[in-house]
């Protein structure tokens, strides 16, 4: 599998121009240019900054020039850095990930579209000149299967109009169901060589996303330990998603650790050995509600697989987010997860 340099071990400032009440305060404060040097100092090599689109583009297209200044100074504290970015577009006119969001016409409005490839048009026309260190992610997490056919044009239509500016950047696409490392085999191509498959990962979500309060068929009192078997696996996920996993080669009692990422892992990884690309994942973690220990044990083994196979990753997320790495309770584990991640 082709190596992605610059973009192995990343972090996501999430929350920051995305998802938040966008006020000044969240805006000016939330990041600061001394954690993008903790970063830094911390060994990683790149950052992911969600962005969305009400940050830099109203719904008439008209462009708010305040937005695409704050992009620039991050952009400008990464190069001071040493760091890359990835400037991911999080939420789009017409369409979020976010329940209680999720589609309102972006997949069949040709207004919406023609706004989305406004905003990648200026993207490359303003920071197109830090191509060595900046990769472009057309759009976060798509969500239904149903959205694909779509999704697909317009990726294509998107890259192609880049390309015609910028015919080197790294251009990052993701597939459906939340950009889930299952559906990376989806994709369409032909590619160019500048394209990396992107994909994220909180499996399982039983253990990643106990007790989260905005999935709804979450119960706000199921609590578990990683790692876990196989069979409690199937049985809870049936019970609190209403599909059970099925993993071949898997029998009840046996536990999920490193060798159920390299079963997750394994379809995606043939896809970008087929096109002769890099692999991704742009989103992977724990939420704080979990216990510690387990947590540990969670990305140990994530980044077990994940260095095996080279696949460059950004965790969620810096600070807060229900998933902060920077929280408290996260320092007695931090280094060690550090260690791993390399």
């Amino acid at each position: 599998m082709k190596e992605l340099k610059g973009f192995k071990h990343g972090v996501n400032l999430g929350g920051w121009y995305s998802q938040c009440d966008y006020s000044l305060d969240r805006l000016d404060n939330f990041i600061k240019e001394e954690d993008i040097e903790k970063i830094k100092s911390w060994g990683f090599d790149h950052v992911r900054l969600p962005i969305d689109y009400n940050i830099v583009i109203k719904s008439d297209g008209t462009l708010i020039e305040d937005g695409f200044n704050r992009i620039g100074k991050v952009i400008l504290w990464c190069k001071k850095y040493g760091l890359h970015i990835v400037l991911d577009l999080h939420k789009t006119l017409g369409y979020s990930f976010d329940e209680g969001e999720g589609e309102s016409g972006f997949f069949t409005s040709e207004k919406y579209q023609d706004i989305f490839y406004k905003f990648w048009d200026e993207m490359a026309d303003r920071f197109g000149k830090y191509e060595d260190f900046v990769m472009f992610e057309l759009l976060n997490e798509v969500t239904e299967e149903e959205y694909l056919p779509s999704w697909i044009k317009i990726y294509k239509e998107a890259i192609r109009r880049i390309r015609e500016k910028l015919p080197t950047i790294k251009i990052l696409i993701g597939s459906y169901w939340y950009n889930s490392v299952w559906t990376v085999k989806d994709l369409e191509g032909p590619f160019d060589e500048n394209i990396v498959l992107s994909f994220h990962c909180y499996d399982p979500q039983l253990f990643t996303h106990q007790r989260a309060y905005w999935q709804k068929t979450m119960p706000s009192d199921f609590v578990t330990e990683y790692p876990v078997k196989y069979g409690f696996l199937k049985t809870k996920s049936q019970e609190i998603y209403g599909n059970s996993v099925m993993f071949e080669g898997f029998n009840e009692d046996e536990i999920i650790d490193t060798k159920f990422f390299e079963y997750i892992f394994k379809s995606a990884i043939e896809t970008a050995e087929k096109f002769n690309l890099p692999l991704y994942c742009g989103e992977y973690g724990v939420i704080d509600k979990a216990d510690i220990d387990s947590t540990l044990r969670w990305y140990t083994d994530i980044h077990t697989t994940l260095n095996k196979y080279g696949i460059g990753r950004a965790l969620w997320s810096y600070r807060e987010m229900d998933f902060g790495f920077t929280d408290e309770r996260m320092d007695r584990i931090r280094e060690e997860i550090l260690k791993t991640n390399k």
